[in-house]
């Protein structure tokens, strides 16, 4: 099927959607994650044949843990999905309304956007929260993942399109492409006549390609060179425990931190008790001259290029500054507006930091990791928007929904 064809379906199938009710809706939602704990078996299957290919293309270590799916983990993405269905539905929902002086009542409610195309990488968990939270707005879903997770993706679109079926929605609400060529995804970013809005999801080179091509409209995400900054006085043994949960719980993700900013008063105590501890992770550090002056020769020298990198591995640039301004100076320079913290025991500081950074997400004294949709009590997210417009930080449901004002009147003319 071209891409085209797939357009159109989707175009119609979207329209079926936006009128279904709750209960339908959140019974494909049901369907979809029973079938995925019944096929836990085909999907692993698949998804094995990616990950071995993977490996045998040389894909690093933190790229293989993203493409990689386990029993647990696909118990966790069926998770997701029933806490997809138990949140409120945003379609139909009142922002609010009003009567003019003439008579006219005026409502406005949600809607959903229609179309939403999605171009990723290769995590398969993402061809299901999207779909689910798709589903849940009443909006139909083109899905591009990355060549590296195709048959775990089309697996997974084959059981979900099954299960939509099955709840007497039509399938085309969920569509997976299976050529995955560039030349696709610069035709998907041209398809205005059947697409909504674009959302790419993955590394800044994929980002900035969408964001500069597309004639669709974009929401920008994913990007995340996030930093932790360790204030003077900052509690030592809650800094190290955020810098290590932030760096190395998942490193390939965009909510992991990349540089660490320590303020130079307390630098000479806390980065010795940082090593120690990122060392069991065998971190590589690339530090400025204070840092390496401190830490040894083990430091890499940093460049300003890792300033603006993000590693998604174990990898962290350290930087020493003299004040607080001069931390939020260097995150407003070469951050990434997604996820930012900052470790401190200043109430001044901590306000400061939060008034004057400019972020998605900023922390006072907790691991940037919580910038997830789960996390913020939204079930899954479509994606962290690092853009101010329509939507910022994690997407959940309202955040795939627009809006349509509805008018009654008696007659009034104008």
């Amino acid at each position: 099927m071209n891409l085209e064809e797939m357009g159109s379906r989707a175009l119609v199938a979207s329209r079926v959607l936006a009128s279904a009710g709750t209960a339908k809706k959140n019974m494909a939602l049901e369907y979809i994650a029973d079938a995925l704990i019944e096929s836990a078996g085909s999907i692993l299957s698949a998804n094995e044949e990616d990950v071995k290919a993977a490996k045998n293309a040389g894909t690093r270590a933190s790229m293989i843990d993203r493409l990689t799916l386990t029993e647990e983990r696909i118990k966790g993405i069926a998770d997701g999905v029933r806490k997809v269905a138990l949140l409120e539905d945003p379609v139909g929902k009142s922002d609010g309304g009003w009567q003019r002086p003439n008579g006219l009542k005026i409502q406005k409610v949600r809607v959903p956007l229609g179309v939403i195309g999605i171009i990723y990488e290769a995590r398969p968990n993402v061809t299901v929260d999207a779909a689910a939270l798709c589903l849940k707005s009443g909006n139909a879903c083109l899905l591009r993942g990355g060549r590296d997770a195709l048959r775990s993706n089309l697996e997974l679109a084959r059981i979900m399109r099954k299960a939509i079926a099955k709840a007497g929605l039509p399938e085309d609400c969920v569509q997976v492409l299976e050529d995955t060529s560039h030349e696709t995804a610069q035709k998907m970013m041209k398809l205005n006549k059947y697409i909504d809005v674009l959302i790419p999801r993955g590394g800044r080179g994929l980002i900035r390609s969408v964001v500069e091509n597309s004639t669709v409209p974009v929401i920008e995400t994913g990007a995340g060179n996030c930093h932790v900054y360790v204030d003077e006085s900052a509690d030592i043994d809650m800094a190290v425990n955020i810098i290590f949960n932030a760096k190395t719980s998942r490193p390939s993700v965009c909510n992991a931190a990349e540089t660490l900013l320590v303020h130079k008063n307390i630098a000479r105590e806390f980065l010795p008790r940082a090593k120690e501890m990122l060392d069991k992770k065998h971190v590589e550090l690339r530090g400025d001259e204070l840092t390496r002056e401190i830490l040894g020769n083990s430091v890499v020298p940093a460049t300003e290029e890792d300033w603006e990198t993000e590693y998604n591995d174990y990898i962290l640039a350290v930087k020493t500054v003299s004040s607080t301004d001069e931390a939020i100076a260097h995150i407003n320079k070469y951050g990434t507006r997604h996820s930012e913290a900052i470790v401190t025991d200043s109430f001044a500081n901590s306000q400061k930091f939060l008034r004057e950074v400019d972020a998605a997400a900023v922390y006072v004294n907790a691991s940037t990791r919580f910038t997830d949709g789960n996390e913020f009590g939204f079930g899954a997210e479509i994606g962290i928007s690092t853009q101010k417009l329509h939507a910022r930080g994690p997407m959940g449901l309202d955040e795939l929904t627009t809006v349509k004002y509805q008018i009654i009147g008696s007659g009034q003319v104008r």
